[in-house]
Protein backbone atom coordinates (compact mmCIF):
# COMPACT_ATOMS: atom_id res chain seq x y z
CA UNK A 1 0.00 0.00 0.00
CA UNK A 2 1.69 3.04 -1.15
CA UNK A 3 5.66 3.20 0.38
CA UNK A 4 4.38 0.93 2.95
CA UNK A 5 7.58 -1.14 3.18
CA UNK A 6 7.31 -2.40 6.54
CA UNK A 7 9.23 -2.88 9.06
CA UNK A 8 11.08 -6.49 10.02
CA UNK A 9 8.59 -7.85 12.48
CA UNK A 10 11.61 -10.46 13.48
CA UNK A 11 14.01 -10.64 16.23
CA UNK A 12 17.61 -10.89 16.04
CA UNK A 13 20.10 -12.89 18.32
CA UNK A 14 22.59 -11.29 20.45
CA UNK A 15 25.95 -10.06 19.30
CA UNK A 16 27.93 -13.20 20.38
CA UNK A 17 25.42 -15.44 18.82
CA UNK A 18 26.73 -18.62 16.86
CA UNK A 19 25.34 -19.41 13.29
CA UNK A 20 24.39 -22.29 11.86
CA UNK A 21 24.81 -21.92 8.46
CA UNK A 22 20.97 -22.09 6.75
CA UNK A 23 20.14 -20.98 3.43
CA UNK A 24 22.14 -18.90 0.69
CA UNK A 25 24.32 -16.90 2.82
CA UNK A 26 25.00 -19.15 5.85
CA UNK A 27 24.97 -17.30 8.98
CA UNK A 28 22.66 -14.94 7.17
CA UNK A 29 19.60 -17.63 8.40
CA UNK A 30 17.75 -18.71 10.61
CA UNK A 31 19.49 -18.77 14.31
CA UNK A 32 19.23 -19.62 17.41
CA UNK A 33 21.59 -17.86 19.67
CA UNK A 34 22.29 -17.49 23.38
CA UNK A 35 24.57 -14.94 25.23
CA UNK A 36 28.58 -15.05 25.52
CA UNK A 37 28.50 -18.10 23.34
CA UNK A 38 31.32 -16.28 20.89
CA UNK A 39 32.45 -13.04 22.59
CA UNK A 40 31.60 -14.06 25.95
CA UNK A 41 29.27 -11.02 26.52
CA UNK A 42 27.80 -10.54 29.68
CA UNK A 43 24.61 -9.34 28.40
CA UNK A 44 21.20 -11.28 29.28
CA UNK A 45 20.32 -13.80 27.31
CA UNK A 46 17.56 -13.59 24.14
CA UNK A 47 16.86 -16.27 21.78
CA UNK A 48 14.95 -15.57 18.66
CA UNK A 49 15.20 -16.56 15.15
CA UNK A 50 15.21 -14.30 11.81
CA UNK A 51 15.54 -14.74 8.28
CA UNK A 52 17.99 -13.29 6.14
CA UNK A 53 15.63 -10.18 6.13
CA UNK A 54 14.08 -10.44 9.73
CA UNK A 55 10.39 -10.73 9.50
CA UNK A 56 10.20 -7.55 6.62
CA UNK A 57 6.75 -7.76 5.09
CA UNK A 58 7.24 -5.92 2.65
CA UNK A 59 4.28 -4.95 0.39
CA UNK A 60 6.09 -3.28 -2.24
CA UNK A 61 5.05 -0.36 -4.33
CA UNK A 62 1.30 0.32 -5.25
CA UNK A 63 -0.85 2.95 -5.96
CA UNK A 64 -3.17 2.11 -4.08
CA UNK A 65 -4.20 3.09 -0.38
CA UNK A 66 -1.64 5.41 -0.35
CA UNK A 67 -1.25 8.89 -2.05
CA UNK A 68 -4.18 11.04 -0.27
CA UNK A 69 -6.34 8.27 0.99
CA UNK A 70 -9.99 9.36 1.81
CA UNK A 71 -12.20 7.85 4.79
CA UNK A 72 -15.69 9.16 3.57
CA UNK A 73 -17.92 10.46 6.18
CA UNK A 74 -21.15 10.59 3.92
CA UNK A 75 -24.80 9.94 4.52
CA UNK A 76 -24.82 6.74 2.23
CA UNK A 77 -21.37 5.03 2.85
CA UNK A 78 -20.93 6.31 6.30
CA UNK A 79 -23.57 4.62 7.91
CA UNK A 80 -25.16 2.55 4.20
CA UNK A 81 -22.44 0.42 3.98
CA UNK A 82 -22.84 -0.77 7.65
CA UNK A 83 -25.94 -1.32 7.42
CA UNK A 84 -27.75 -1.56 4.14
CA UNK A 85 -24.69 -0.10 1.96
CA UNK A 86 -26.00 2.54 0.18
CA UNK A 87 -23.06 4.85 -0.93
CA UNK A 88 -24.98 7.61 -0.68
CA UNK A 89 -26.94 7.85 -3.53
CA UNK A 90 -25.52 11.27 -5.70
CA UNK A 91 -25.57 12.90 -1.81
CA UNK A 92 -22.77 15.09 -1.56
CA UNK A 93 -20.07 13.53 0.52
CA UNK A 94 -17.96 15.32 3.26
CA UNK A 95 -14.36 13.16 3.16
CA UNK A 96 -11.34 14.10 5.02
CA UNK A 97 -8.51 13.57 3.58
CA UNK A 98 -5.46 12.31 4.98
CA UNK A 99 -2.34 14.99 4.92
CA UNK A 100 0.37 13.85 2.34
CA UNK A 101 2.70 14.37 5.31
CA UNK A 102 1.71 11.16 6.79
CA UNK A 103 1.98 9.12 3.57
CA UNK A 104 5.34 10.65 2.13
CA UNK A 105 7.37 12.63 5.01
CA UNK A 106 9.00 10.26 8.18
CA UNK A 107 7.34 11.73 11.66
CA UNK A 108 8.78 14.76 12.87
CA UNK A 109 10.13 13.37 15.67
CA UNK A 110 13.75 14.88 16.20
CA UNK A 111 14.59 13.97 19.90
CA UNK A 112 13.73 10.25 19.17
CA UNK A 113 15.49 10.64 15.53
CA UNK A 114 18.44 12.09 17.55
CA UNK A 115 18.76 9.40 20.48
CA UNK A 116 18.56 6.61 17.63
CA UNK A 117 21.22 8.14 15.50
CA UNK A 118 23.53 8.51 18.07
CA UNK A 119 23.02 5.05 19.08
CA UNK A 120 23.75 3.67 15.77
CA UNK A 121 26.53 5.54 15.38
CA UNK A 122 27.85 3.73 18.70
CA UNK A 123 26.99 0.54 17.63
CA UNK A 124 28.72 0.87 14.79
CA UNK A 125 32.10 2.76 15.51
CA UNK A 126 32.29 2.73 19.53
CA UNK A 127 30.89 0.11 21.48
CA UNK A 128 30.95 -0.06 24.73
CA UNK A 129 29.88 -3.48 26.24
CA UNK A 130 32.90 -4.77 27.05
CA UNK A 131 35.36 -2.33 27.79
CA UNK A 132 38.29 -4.17 25.98
CA UNK A 133 39.66 -4.96 22.85
CA UNK A 134 36.21 -7.06 21.75
CA UNK A 135 34.65 -3.77 21.50
CA UNK A 136 36.10 -3.79 18.10
CA UNK A 137 35.49 -7.21 17.27
CA UNK A 138 31.45 -6.31 18.52
CA UNK A 139 31.79 -2.86 16.81
CA UNK A 140 32.70 -4.58 13.18
CA UNK A 141 29.78 -7.61 14.06
CA UNK A 142 27.34 -4.73 14.32
CA UNK A 143 28.31 -3.36 10.71
CA UNK A 144 27.78 -6.53 9.41
CA UNK A 145 24.89 -6.27 10.65
CA UNK A 146 23.49 -3.09 9.17
CA UNK A 147 25.20 -3.92 6.04
CA UNK A 148 22.58 -7.34 5.71
CA UNK A 149 19.67 -4.95 7.11
CA UNK A 150 19.01 -7.69 10.63
CA UNK A 151 20.23 -8.30 13.40
CA UNK A 152 20.52 -5.94 16.98
CA UNK A 153 23.57 -3.97 17.81
CA UNK A 154 24.92 -4.29 21.19
CA UNK A 155 27.13 -1.30 22.72
CA UNK A 156 26.01 -0.32 25.89
CA UNK A 157 24.74 -2.25 29.09
CA UNK A 158 22.63 0.33 30.50
CA UNK A 159 21.03 1.24 26.64
CA UNK A 160 18.88 -1.11 24.36
CA UNK A 161 20.15 -2.17 21.55
CA UNK A 162 19.60 -0.88 18.11
CA UNK A 163 17.94 -2.75 15.68
CA UNK A 164 18.79 -3.18 11.95
CA UNK A 165 16.19 -3.30 9.39
CA UNK A 166 16.73 -2.91 6.21
CA UNK A 167 15.61 1.09 5.85
CA UNK A 168 18.80 1.62 7.57
CA UNK A 169 20.89 4.06 5.71
CA UNK A 170 24.05 1.29 5.76
CA UNK A 171 21.54 -1.87 4.25
CA UNK A 172 23.91 -2.95 0.84
CA UNK A 173 20.41 -4.68 -0.25
CA UNK A 174 18.82 -2.25 -2.63
CA UNK A 175 18.51 -0.67 -5.32
CA UNK A 176 16.08 1.67 -7.48
CA UNK A 177 13.89 0.39 -10.46
CA UNK A 178 11.32 2.18 -11.65
CA UNK A 179 7.06 1.71 -12.05
CA UNK A 180 4.31 2.51 -14.44
CA UNK A 181 1.97 5.47 -13.01
CA UNK A 182 -1.80 4.27 -13.28
CA UNK A 183 -3.79 7.02 -15.39
CA UNK A 184 -7.12 6.19 -14.14
CA UNK A 185 -9.21 8.71 -12.15
CA UNK A 186 -10.83 8.25 -8.67
CA UNK A 187 -14.20 8.76 -10.64
CA UNK A 188 -13.35 6.00 -12.77
CA UNK A 189 -13.89 3.49 -9.27
CA UNK A 190 -11.27 1.20 -10.56
CA UNK A 191 -10.23 -1.19 -7.21
CA UNK A 192 -8.12 -4.09 -7.62
CA UNK A 193 -8.23 -7.11 -5.50
CA UNK A 194 -5.22 -9.68 -5.64
CA UNK A 195 -6.50 -13.57 -5.06
CA UNK A 196 -4.09 -16.22 -3.95
CA UNK A 197 -5.82 -18.35 -6.87
CA UNK A 198 -5.07 -19.28 -10.39
CA UNK A 199 -6.21 -17.45 -13.35
CA UNK A 200 -8.13 -20.30 -14.71
CA UNK A 201 -10.00 -20.82 -11.51
CA UNK A 202 -11.35 -17.25 -11.14
CA UNK A 203 -12.56 -16.91 -14.83
CA UNK A 204 -14.18 -20.27 -14.34
CA UNK A 205 -15.68 -18.98 -11.27
CA UNK A 206 -16.03 -15.37 -12.41
CA UNK A 207 -20.66 -15.16 -12.02
CA UNK A 208 -19.89 -16.92 -8.87
CA UNK A 209 -17.67 -14.05 -7.87
CA UNK A 210 -18.93 -11.47 -9.07
CA UNK A 211 -22.58 -12.41 -6.66
CA UNK A 212 -19.99 -13.05 -4.12
CA UNK A 213 -18.68 -9.53 -3.96
CA UNK A 214 -22.09 -8.48 -4.30
CA UNK A 215 -23.12 -10.08 -1.18
CA UNK A 216 -20.44 -8.49 0.71
CA UNK A 217 -21.47 -5.10 -0.58
CA UNK A 218 -24.99 -5.79 1.34
CA UNK A 219 -26.85 -7.30 -1.34
CA UNK A 220 -28.04 -3.59 -2.52
CA UNK A 221 -29.74 -3.90 -5.49
CA UNK A 222 -28.88 -0.60 -6.69
CA UNK A 223 -25.14 -1.87 -7.14
CA UNK A 224 -23.75 -4.08 -9.79
CA UNK A 225 -19.78 -5.25 -9.81
CA UNK A 226 -18.68 -5.10 -12.78
CA UNK A 227 -14.98 -6.59 -13.58
CA UNK A 228 -12.68 -4.38 -15.31
CA UNK A 229 -9.58 -6.86 -15.89
CA UNK A 230 -8.18 -10.39 -14.94
CA UNK A 231 -4.40 -10.45 -15.12
CA UNK A 232 -2.04 -13.38 -14.26
CA UNK A 233 0.33 -12.54 -11.30
CA UNK A 234 3.24 -14.91 -10.14
CA UNK A 235 2.86 -17.40 -7.64
CA UNK A 236 -0.66 -18.31 -8.82
CA UNK A 237 -2.18 -15.06 -8.09
CA UNK A 238 -4.21 -13.40 -9.84
CA UNK A 239 -5.21 -9.63 -10.37
CA UNK A 240 -9.18 -8.88 -10.42
CA UNK A 241 -9.81 -5.17 -11.59
CA UNK A 242 -13.66 -4.22 -10.27
CA UNK A 243 -15.74 -0.96 -10.29
CA UNK A 244 -19.21 -0.57 -8.80
CA UNK A 245 -22.03 1.33 -10.59
CA UNK A 246 -24.99 2.86 -8.57
CA UNK A 247 -28.28 3.05 -9.80
CA UNK A 248 -30.42 5.95 -8.61
CA UNK A 249 -34.45 6.00 -8.40
CA UNK A 250 -34.34 8.80 -10.97
CA UNK A 251 -32.50 6.16 -13.51
CA UNK A 252 -29.25 7.61 -13.38
CA UNK A 253 -26.18 5.71 -12.97
CA UNK A 254 -22.87 6.42 -11.79
CA UNK A 255 -19.31 4.69 -10.26
CA UNK A 256 -18.59 4.38 -6.98
CA UNK A 257 -15.46 6.64 -6.59
CA UNK A 258 -12.29 4.03 -5.77
CA UNK A 259 -11.45 5.45 -2.42
CA UNK A 260 -15.09 4.85 -1.11
CA UNK A 261 -15.30 1.72 -2.42
CA UNK A 262 -11.65 0.72 -0.96
CA UNK A 263 -12.68 2.54 2.42
CA UNK A 264 -15.75 -0.23 2.57
CA UNK A 265 -13.08 -3.12 1.91
CA UNK A 266 -10.47 -2.36 4.59
CA UNK A 267 -13.13 -2.36 7.48
CA UNK A 268 -12.87 -5.10 9.46
CA UNK A 269 -15.63 -7.39 9.43
CA UNK A 270 -15.83 -6.59 5.02
CA UNK A 271 -11.86 -7.45 4.92
CA UNK A 272 -12.91 -10.51 6.52
CA UNK A 273 -15.44 -11.76 4.34
CA UNK A 274 -12.61 -10.90 1.39
CA UNK A 275 -9.91 -13.18 3.19
CA UNK A 276 -12.66 -15.87 2.83
CA UNK A 277 -12.92 -14.99 -1.01
CA UNK A 278 -9.67 -15.47 -1.22
CA UNK A 279 -8.21 -11.71 -1.59
CA UNK A 280 -5.08 -11.31 -0.01
CA UNK A 281 -4.64 -7.51 -1.08
CA UNK A 282 -7.06 -4.56 -2.18
CA UNK A 283 -5.61 -0.92 -3.54
CA UNK A 284 -7.32 1.77 -5.29
CA UNK A 285 -5.73 2.50 -9.15
CA UNK A 286 -5.96 5.83 -9.36
CA UNK A 287 -3.02 8.87 -10.67
CA UNK A 288 -1.23 10.77 -8.05
CA UNK A 289 -1.82 14.35 -8.65
CA UNK A 290 1.13 16.50 -9.53
CA UNK A 291 1.35 17.85 -5.79
CA UNK A 292 1.63 13.79 -4.62
CA UNK A 293 4.48 13.49 -7.37
CA UNK A 294 6.48 16.28 -6.09
CA UNK A 295 6.39 15.14 -2.48
CA UNK A 296 7.12 12.01 -3.18
CA UNK A 297 10.39 12.88 -5.52
CA UNK A 298 11.45 15.21 -2.77
CA UNK A 299 11.35 13.11 -0.04
CA UNK A 300 13.66 10.06 -0.53
CA UNK A 301 11.96 6.65 1.06
CA UNK A 302 13.31 5.42 4.23
CA UNK A 303 16.96 4.12 4.23
CA UNK A 304 17.47 5.37 0.55
CA UNK A 305 20.57 7.54 0.10
CA UNK A 306 19.35 10.83 -0.77
CA UNK A 307 22.28 10.96 -3.57
CA UNK A 308 21.43 7.48 -4.99
CA UNK A 309 17.44 8.69 -5.40
CA UNK A 310 18.32 12.10 -6.86
CA UNK A 311 20.63 9.99 -9.58
CA UNK A 312 17.17 7.37 -10.01
CA UNK A 313 15.44 10.66 -11.18
CA UNK A 314 18.21 11.83 -13.82
CA UNK A 315 18.11 8.35 -14.92
CA UNK A 316 14.29 8.25 -15.23
CA UNK A 317 13.63 6.90 -18.80
CA UNK A 318 10.41 8.27 -18.73
CA UNK A 319 9.78 11.18 -16.17
CA UNK A 320 6.33 11.59 -17.63
CA UNK A 321 4.99 7.80 -17.55
CA UNK A 322 7.75 6.00 -14.83
CA UNK A 323 8.60 7.01 -10.79
CA UNK A 324 10.94 5.32 -9.29
CA UNK A 325 10.56 2.97 -6.52
CA UNK A 326 13.14 1.70 -4.25
CA UNK A 327 13.58 -2.22 -3.75
CA UNK A 328 14.92 -3.35 -0.69
CA UNK A 329 16.21 -6.98 -0.10
CA UNK A 330 16.36 -9.89 -2.49
CA UNK A 331 12.54 -10.74 -2.09
CA UNK A 332 11.35 -7.57 -3.23
CA UNK A 333 13.87 -8.11 -6.13
CA UNK A 334 12.87 -11.25 -6.81
CA UNK A 335 8.79 -10.06 -6.96
CA UNK A 336 9.75 -7.69 -9.19
CA UNK A 337 11.85 -10.61 -11.57
CA UNK A 338 8.79 -12.37 -11.52
CA UNK A 339 6.60 -9.94 -12.18
CA UNK A 340 8.70 -8.75 -15.33
CA UNK A 341 8.78 -12.62 -16.44
CA UNK A 342 5.05 -13.03 -15.89
CA UNK A 343 4.83 -9.46 -18.51
CA UNK A 344 6.94 -10.83 -20.64
CA UNK A 345 5.31 -13.90 -21.27
CA UNK A 346 1.98 -12.10 -22.08
CA UNK A 347 3.76 -9.97 -24.50
CA UNK A 348 4.67 -12.70 -25.91
CA UNK A 349 1.84 -14.60 -25.87
CA UNK A 350 0.05 -11.17 -27.43
CA UNK A 351 3.06 -11.28 -30.61
CA UNK A 352 2.14 -15.08 -31.16
CA UNK A 353 -1.28 -13.83 -31.26
CA UNK A 354 -0.83 -11.10 -33.61
CA UNK A 355 1.56 -13.37 -35.58
CA UNK A 356 -1.31 -15.82 -36.23
CA UNK A 357 -3.83 -12.88 -36.96
CA UNK A 358 -1.07 -11.29 -39.93
CA UNK A 359 -0.76 -14.74 -41.21
CA UNK A 360 -4.41 -15.17 -41.78
CA UNK A 361 -4.71 -11.67 -43.01
CA UNK A 362 -2.26 -12.75 -45.85
CA UNK A 363 -3.98 -15.52 -46.46
CA UNK A 364 -6.82 -13.46 -47.26
CA UNK A 365 -5.28 -11.23 -49.25
CA UNK A 366 -3.52 -14.01 -51.71
CA UNK A 367 -7.37 -14.85 -52.30
CA UNK A 368 -8.73 -11.76 -53.03
CA UNK A 369 -6.32 -10.83 -55.34
CA UNK A 370 -7.11 -13.94 -57.12
CA UNK A 371 -10.35 -13.08 -57.12
CA UNK A 372 -9.58 -9.75 -58.41
CA UNK A 373 -7.83 -10.91 -61.04
CA UNK A 374 -10.51 -13.72 -62.06
CA UNK A 375 -13.34 -10.70 -62.04
CA UNK A 376 -10.96 -8.44 -63.75
CA UNK A 377 -11.01 -11.00 -66.53
CA UNK A 378 -14.63 -11.49 -66.65
CA UNK A 379 -14.99 -8.11 -66.95
CA UNK A 380 -13.15 -7.52 -70.10
CA UNK A 381 -14.64 -10.62 -71.50
CA UNK A 382 -18.28 -8.99 -70.56
CA UNK A 383 -16.70 -5.69 -71.92
CA UNK A 384 -16.01 -7.49 -75.47
CA UNK A 385 -19.46 -9.15 -75.18
CA UNK A 386 -21.36 -5.63 -74.74
CA UNK A 387 -19.35 -3.95 -77.45
CA UNK A 388 -20.34 -6.66 -80.11
CA UNK A 389 -23.80 -6.55 -78.70
CA UNK A 390 -23.61 -2.17 -79.46
CA UNK A 391 -22.04 -3.20 -82.74
CA UNK A 392 -25.29 -5.03 -83.96
CA UNK A 393 -27.32 -2.94 -82.72
CA UNK A 394 -25.84 -0.22 -84.27
CA UNK A 395 -25.64 -2.01 -87.64
CA UNK A 396 -29.40 -2.68 -87.18
CA UNK A 397 -30.60 0.40 -86.34
CA UNK A 398 -28.78 2.67 -89.31
CA UNK A 399 -29.53 -0.13 -91.95
CA UNK A 400 -31.18 1.55 -94.93
CA UNK A 401 -29.54 5.26 -94.39
CA UNK A 402 -26.75 7.30 -95.92
CA UNK A 403 -23.81 7.53 -94.70
CA UNK A 404 -23.44 10.55 -92.13
CA UNK A 405 -21.07 12.83 -92.32
CA UNK A 406 -19.90 11.99 -88.88
CA UNK A 407 -19.74 8.43 -90.37
CA UNK A 408 -17.60 9.15 -93.19
CA UNK A 409 -15.17 11.15 -90.79
CA UNK A 410 -14.46 8.07 -89.05
CA UNK A 411 -14.37 6.04 -91.75
CA UNK A 412 -11.86 7.94 -92.96
CA UNK A 413 -9.85 8.02 -89.76
CA UNK A 414 -10.05 4.35 -89.76
CA UNK A 415 -8.76 3.95 -93.48
CA UNK A 416 -5.58 6.53 -92.46
CA UNK A 417 -4.98 3.88 -89.45
CA UNK A 418 -5.62 0.98 -91.42
CA UNK A 419 -2.89 2.60 -94.15
CA UNK A 420 -0.40 3.63 -91.26
CA UNK A 421 -0.17 -0.20 -89.54
CA UNK A 422 -0.22 -2.05 -93.11
CA UNK A 423 3.22 0.54 -94.21
CA UNK A 424 6.32 -1.80 -94.61
CA UNK A 425 8.20 0.74 -92.61
CA UNK A 426 5.79 1.31 -89.97
CA UNK A 427 4.09 -0.73 -87.35
CA UNK A 428 3.37 -4.06 -89.98
CA UNK A 429 7.02 -3.76 -90.69
CA UNK A 430 7.97 -3.95 -87.51
CA UNK A 431 5.71 -6.49 -86.57
CA UNK A 432 6.83 -8.62 -88.84
CA UNK A 433 10.55 -8.40 -87.85
CA UNK A 434 9.42 -9.00 -84.40
CA UNK A 435 7.37 -11.84 -85.60
CA UNK A 436 10.26 -13.62 -87.21
CA UNK A 437 12.49 -13.25 -84.25
CA UNK A 438 10.04 -15.08 -82.50
CA UNK A 439 9.66 -17.51 -84.51
CA UNK A 440 13.96 -18.19 -84.83
CA UNK A 441 14.04 -18.04 -80.76
CA UNK A 442 11.07 -21.31 -80.90
CA UNK A 443 13.15 -23.41 -83.69
CA UNK A 444 16.74 -22.30 -81.68
CA UNK A 445 14.62 -23.39 -78.97
CA UNK A 446 12.90 -26.57 -80.10
CA UNK A 447 16.63 -27.90 -81.68
CA UNK A 448 18.16 -27.51 -78.67
CA UNK A 449 15.68 -29.18 -76.54
CA UNK A 450 15.44 -31.71 -79.49
CA UNK A 451 19.48 -32.03 -79.25
CA UNK A 452 19.61 -33.44 -82.64
CA UNK A 453 20.23 -30.89 -85.60
CA UNK A 454 18.75 -30.97 -89.58
CA UNK A 455 18.69 -28.67 -92.58
CA UNK A 456 15.92 -26.48 -93.59
CA UNK A 457 13.74 -28.17 -96.65
CA UNK A 458 14.19 -24.98 -98.35
CA UNK A 459 17.87 -24.64 -97.83
CA UNK A 460 18.33 -27.86 -98.64
CA UNK A 461 16.19 -27.19 -102.21
CA UNK A 462 18.65 -24.38 -102.91
CA UNK A 463 21.26 -26.59 -102.32
CA UNK A 464 20.19 -28.97 -105.01
CA UNK A 465 19.00 -26.56 -107.23
CA UNK A 466 23.02 -25.53 -107.12
CA UNK A 467 24.54 -28.50 -107.84
CA UNK A 468 22.28 -29.36 -110.41
CA UNK A 469 23.10 -26.53 -112.25
CA UNK A 470 27.04 -26.74 -112.08
CA UNK A 471 29.14 -28.54 -114.40
CA UNK A 472 29.94 -32.26 -115.01
CA UNK A 473 31.84 -32.86 -111.82
CA UNK A 474 30.59 -30.38 -109.05
CA UNK A 475 32.88 -29.37 -106.58
CA UNK A 476 30.12 -30.61 -103.79
CA UNK A 477 28.77 -33.75 -103.96
CA UNK A 478 25.02 -33.97 -104.11
CA UNK A 479 22.76 -33.91 -101.13
CA UNK A 480 21.27 -37.45 -100.19
CA UNK A 481 18.78 -37.11 -97.42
Amino acid sequence: MAFNFGAPSGTSGTAGATAAPAGGFGGFGTTSTTAGSAFSFSAPANTGTTGLFGGTQNKGFGFGTGFGTTTGTSTGLGTGLGTGLGFGGFSTQQQQQTTLGGLFSQPTQAPTQSNQLINTASALSAPTLLGDERDAILAKWNQLQAFWGTGKGYFNNNIPPVEFTQENPFCRFKAVGYSCMPNNKDEDGLVVLVFNKKETDIRSQQQQLVESLHKVLGGNQTLTVNVEGIKTLPDDQTEVVIYVIERSPNGTSRRVPATTLYAHFEQTNIKTQLQQLGVTLSMTRTELSPAQIKQLLQNPPAGVDPIIWEQAKVDNPDSEKLIPVPMVGFKELLRRLKVQDQMTKQHQTRLDIISEDISELQKNQTTTMAKIAQYKRKLMDLSHRTLQVLIKQEIQRKSGYAIQADEEQLRVQLDTIQCELNAPTQFKGRLNELMSQIRMQNHFGAVRSEERYYIDADLLREIKQMGISEDAEPRCPPWTP
